[in-house]
């Protein structure tokens, strides 16, 4: 068991009979009765998110989950299959277990899966990845005085904001979380 005090963001916690991953929290200790601790939890079989208050020093039940290494290999159209890279074998997910890295899922990218036993949890994709613009439209000549920005749109479909200069074709380094350009990749 842990207490309220141990809330950090990603921790998986049971409530209620399901598993919910914590997403912000905030302890806040008002001038006049006791500390509470306001958090933001995600469900993490639905997707649900809710916003629920603890009591300060609450006892929660946390969950331990084994987290693997796996590689992406395809999508049959209604399974998305990924190998373990230590004993080769496969599993194969639903679309809505993986919904919300869909958007910079390519073949072949590192993935990490968390188990609660058996169970897959979680899937996370690397923070930083590199990615191929598809279709952008030319950057204007001497309308950068201002660092100005154009919608691009990556590899897997996604649109992103990136600087002028950023041609189709070219490859640049994305952070996944925050759906931002960070810098174009030198080949």
């Amino acid at each position: 068991m842990a207490s309220t005090s141990d809330f950090r963001n990603g921790v998986i916690i049971v409530k209620k009979g399901n598993l919910w991953k914590i997403v912000e929290f905030l302890h806040v200790k008002p001038g006049k009765g006791p500390a509470f601790v306001r958090t933001k939890l995600k469900n993490v079989k639905t997707g649900q998110v809710v916003d629920e208050t603890f009591r300060a020093g609450e006892k929660i039940e946390t969950v331990r989950l084994e987290a693997r290494n796996y590689n992406y290999m395809y999508n049959d159209g209604q399974f998305y299959y990924f190998m373990d890279t230590e004993t080769y074998d496969q599993i194969q997910l639903l679309e809505e277990q993986i919904s919300d890295i869909l958007d910079f899922l390519i073949e072949n990218t590192p993935t990490v899966i968390a188990f609660n036993g058996s169970d897959p949890v979680e899937v996370r994709i690397p923070q930083h990845m590199e990615m191929t613009i598809k279709e952008t439209d030319p950057g204007e000549k001497g309308n950068t005085a201002q660092g100005g920005t154009k919608p691009a749109v990556l590899e897997t479909g996604v649109t992103i904001q990136v600087p002028l200069f950023i041609q189709e074709g070219e490859k640049i380094r994305v952070d996944t979380k925050d759906r931002r350009y960070i810098e174009r990749v030198k080949s």
